[in-house]
């Protein structure tokens, strides 16, 4: 945290580097893979205020087109405001899930199904997103080709705001487990660029 005062102290970053991103217009998204503590509460604060729809991995591995049908359900929702897709559960939800897939397989059928949302939802107009969970994050970012983002301000510590370089600009917001306050989605989204 001490690091940006240090360098601009020195005359080695301003802060319109680190701190200045452009506006970018569109429509709004919540995509959550994590099972963190931390991020059950954002992901409940989240559903207490916009529409929420829960994925679950049993049914990602019996349905080949729960990522389409998911995208098919936020595309009319999106109009009147943000939405969350998310997979994230509780530990003994998590467990059933890897005793029934096995610990890999669940896992990659959620990070390739919320990569395709997110793709999905992109191609549909969405232009910033929240991403909560470190493989999450990293398999939505590469689905999206994001090959470069600009740094803007902290949301909570340790978790900015960026916006992707190329066409289109995405505003984008990525966050392991456990970072972040219990409202961190709902600050984020009141925050974006």
């Amino acid at each position: 945290m001490g690091l940006p005062a240090n360098f601009r102290r020195q005359g080695l970053l301003t802060e319109a580097a680190a701190d200045a991103l452009e506006h970018v217009p569109g429509p709004a998204a919540v995509i959550s893979g994590s099972c963190s503590p931390a991020t059950l509460g954002q992901v409940s604060a989240m559903a207490a205020q916009h529409p929420a729809l829960r994925i679950d991995p049993l049914r990602l591995a019996a349905e080949a087109d729960t990522a389409a049908a998911a995208i098919a359900w936020a595309m009319p929702r999106l109009a009147r405001g943000p939405v969350l897709i998310y997979t994230s559960a509780l530990p003994q939800d998590v467990r059933h899930a890897q005793d029934a897939l096995g610990r890999a397989r669940a896992g990659a059928l959620v990070e390739e199904a919320l990569a395709e949302i997110a793709r999905g939802l992109v191609d549909g107009g969405v232009r910033c997103l929240v991403v909560a969970g470190g493989e999450t994050a990293g398999a939505v970012v590469s689905a999206l080709g994001v090959c470069g983002i600009r740094i803007g301000p902290p949301i909570d510590p340790g978790v900015p705001w960026t916006v992707s370089l190329g066409e289109p600009p995405l505003a984008l917001a990525l966050k392991s487990g456990n970072f972040g306050a219990p409202d961190f989605f709902l600050k984020a989204l009141g925050q974006r660029p």
